[in-house]
């Protein structure tokens, strides 16, 4: 049977309503009302723009015209709008927006104004938790409040919040200097912090990750009474918060320093490709590419959520932005609603694992083991392949068996149009792509996508002015020649040819329209960084611990001394440990947790030091789809109008390759393309050996999707399923024969397959 839809309702669909809340942190995609949420909103702003001049690292104290440097001159923009502001409330215009507009701002330039060439890592560190703490309460405050005095006291719990990064930012050369040593001050300030993010967390992201926190931070000053061996020496109430409040082993450890240069880049990256156009152009060209073959819309769903992996990096933001469309598209198109919100779930929780851009964990795991994150791309590109192969099959495999068929051509829009029309947005990508693989660090990069992103939207409004095709194509190649030439010189040029930008889209019809999406997408960054900073701030106590207690080593000697007696029991316990924690807490505390204890275990078990920590990468992002408590389902329910524990098993059997894959990998690393041990040359044979893996990963992912639906190319029998299973499973297995055995069975089982189908098509054709 084939089911439909007309072209109006795919617009209808085009076009979905706004989810009320984000179901990662329950807020509503706003800032609230009235002044507080005029407030609110340039504290965002002002956010981003203190995390983009640090991030690019811009010397606002070099002089570029005579003695005139950056400082001097933003200080006197700064002093002309305040006169502007002066002069119009005398003229009786309300001038509130742009009073808290300057106010914001000035903050800013005041913070940059003591350390103008650069500021320290730990005064970033300590800020970027700060405007963390200050949205964070604000946003508790404007959408959570219940009266006048709650609504207060979030405000001050906000403010206190970012008093302690302004404790850091003012006292920082002191704090050098007695590092080690606190002063009642300091002791205090230390504990505020602590407390002020256990709380935000709390309320924002819900118990779980402060209780694990909170576990580990007693452990610290209780654990010198636990029986030997998980005992310590033992550790005063000063020593513990010097070391998790100050310095950089704490709340400022090495994923708050990731939180505040890659992730916010990134975020701020994609907040920006969306407002230039970007999903609408992957949903296009899925829906042109997709639409019309077998169970196209499915298939729309998991080719879109791929390509919006490569931009969002966030699982449950992909599942709320493409599931809006793609989720009622598929139950409209026939598609029982649990396995539509499964399919979205699946297919939305990959752009972790999606290259180039994958989630907030690939960034933070090339700064924890010192690698360059070109590797970490190189490692996830096959089995994020695989995992949307399979993804792409279950929704082939179960139109199959449903007989549902694709959408009408004529009510499909045309990815050829599509790309010609908004080739342009791909070009931050592309160069994003060039530089991570050139070598370059993905500050840099995200750094220089953000830029060109800018120029890009900026420009098409001064594009649409040009009325010739042939003068709009010469101004689309001459400003991308100034771009690459200025490129070439220097990232700092091309936020000069962002502002001369800036300046012309003041002067044309529509770019005041322009700079507003800017600074919207600005706002909208802070906001969306908020679980992301956050988790990364909290998990630190986790790590702090770790370094100050040695209970890493415990657990990991605890691991190795399974591992020693058989590996898969050490990776089945990592892979419960990932599991349960992954209930409660968001993928980044999750991977952190279980890397810090068990990935330096599998190293010492000969896993690849890369593998050991994608095998933890992977569960990280599976306890999202994992009943009882899956985020991404969860997330795609209200969507779905269905059960959040119905779509988790869905996904579950949607994703179950991967949870396969990363076994796989650590039993032959060439899947992740690891060249290691005979093939550690990286020669000809290592490459036969990864395109063996890529086969037999590949026919494995076939077996089980085929016997997960049941379906290949008729119904499958049972026996035809079993044996597929057990090819399978022979695939996976690292054990003397057992591919010779997964390949026999499964030419057995395929093999009986195919001859019945073609047994039944004759009879049919010959009725």
């Amino acid at each position: 049977m084939s089911h439909g839809v007309n072209a109006s309702e795919v617009a209808e669909l085009e076009a979905p309503s706004t989810p009320q809340a984000n179901p990662e942190h329950g807020l509503p995609e706003n800032f609230g009302g009235g002044i507080l949420g005029s407030l609110l909103f340039w504290i965002a702003i002002a956010f981003s723009t203190f995390q983009i001049i640090t991030a690019f690292g811009i010397p606002l104290d070099r002089p570029f015209f005579g003695n005139v440097t950056l400082i001097y001159l933003i200080g006197a923009v700064l002093v002309t709008w305040a006169g502007w502001l002066v002069f119009s409330a005398m003229k009786g215009h309300r001038v509130t927006d742009g009073v808290l507009a300057l106010v914001s701002l000035a903050v800013v330039y005041g913070l940059i104004l003591k350390f103008p060439g650069s500021l320290p890592s730990q005064v970033v560190r300590a800020l970027h938790v700060g405007f963390l703490c200050l949205v964070a309460g604000a946003m508790l405050a404007n959408h959570r409040a219940g009266n006048s005095v709650t609504r207060a006291i979030g405000w001050i719990i906000g403010f206190a919040g970012f008093g302690v990064g302004l404790y850091h930012w003012a006292l920082y050369d002191e704090l050098v200097i007695r590092a080690g040593e606190l002063t009642q001050a300091d002791f205090i300030v230390g504990v505020t912090a602590i407390a002020i993010l256990f709380y935000l967390v709390w309320r924002v992201m819900g118990p779980a990750l402060p209780i694990v926190a909170g576990l580990f931070l007693a452990y610290c000053l209780f654990g010198n009474y636990l029986p030997a061996p998980f005992d310590h020496r033992g550790y005063p109430l000063e020593q513990v918060i010097e070391h998790m409040s100050f310095g950089t082993e704490g709340l400022y450890a090495t994923p708050t320093l990731v939180s505040a240069t890659y992730i916010f880049l990134f975020i701020l990256f994609g907040a920006f490709l969306e407002r230039a156009g970007m999903i609408q152009l992957f949903t296009d060209v899925a829906m042109g590419l997709f639409g019309s073959a077998r169970g196209g819309p499915a298939k729309v769903a998991v080719f879109s959520s791929a390509l919006m992996g490569t931009i969002s990096g966030s699982g449950v933001a992909n599942v709320v932005s493409t599931g809006q469309f793609t989720i009622p598209l598929m139950k409209r198109f026939g598609y029982r609603s649990e396995f539509a919100g499964g399919v979205e779930a699946t297919a939305s929780m990959g752009g972790q694992i999606m290259p180039p851009v994958m989630g907030a964990v690939a960034f933070i795991m090339a700064e924890t083991i010192g690698v360059p994150y070109v590797e970490i791309v190189k490692a996830a590109i096959i089995p994020a392949i695989l995992y949307y192969a399979s993804a792409f099959l279950a929704v082939h495999l179960e139109a199959g068996r449903s007989g549902l068929m694709g959408l009408s051509k004529a009510e499909l829009p045309s990815a050829g149009r599509a790309l010609r029309e908004k080739w342009h947005l791909i070009l931050p990508l592309a160069v994003l792509v060039y530089l991570l693989f050139s070598g370059y660090t993905p500050l840099f990069a995200g750094s220089v996508g953000l830029a060109l992103t800018v120029v890009l939207i900026l420009a098409g409004a001064l594009a649409l002015g040009l009325v010739s095709e042939t003068v709009r194509l010469v101004f689309w190649v001459g400003l991308g020649l100034l771009a690459a030439a200025f490129l070439w010189v220097g990232v700092t040029l091309v936020l000069v040819l962002v502002a001369v930008l800036v300046l012309l889209s003041l002067l044309t019809r529509g770019g005041t329209e322009t700079l507003e999406a800017c600074r919207d997408a600005l706002a909208d960054g802070a906001r969306q960084a908020l679980p992301v900073g956050l988790a990364c701030a909290v998990v630190g106590i986790v790590i702090g611990t770790m370094t100050l207690t040695g209970i890493g080593t415990i657990f990991g000697n605890w691991v190795v001394s399974i591992g020693e007696d058989s590996l898969i029991l050490s990776l089945i316990l990592t892979m419960f440990v990932s599991l349960i924690l992954g209930m409660g807490i968001p993928t980044i505390p999750n991977y952190i947790i279980t890397s810090s204890l068990a990935a330096p275990a599998l190293l010492t078990l000969d896993v690849p030091l890369i593998v050991s920590h994608m095998f933890v990468f992977y569960f990280g992002i599976m306890a999202d789809l994992t009943p009882p408590v899956a985020l991404a389902a969860f997330a795609a329910a209200p969507i779905a109008k269905a059960s959040g524990f119905r779509i988790g098993f869905a996904a579950l059997r949607i994703a179950l390759p991967g949870f396969v894959i990363p076994y796989m990998a650590v039993y032959d690393p060439a899947l992740m393309m690891q060249a290691v041990g005979q093939f550690a040359d990286g020669g000809p044979t290592f490459w036969l050996k990864v395109a063996y893996m890529v086969v037999k990963a590949g026919l494995a992912v076939v077996l089980w999707g085929a016997a997960s639906v049941g379906y290949l190319q008729v119904k499958m029998l049972w026996w035809e399923r079993i044996i597929a299973v057990a090819a399978a499973a022979s695939l996976v297995l690292a054990l003397p024969i057992t591919d010779e055995i997964g390949f026999g069975l499964a030419i057995v089982a395929l093999g009986a397959h195919f001859w019945r189908a073609r047994k039944s098509r004759v009879a049919v054709a010959s009725r």
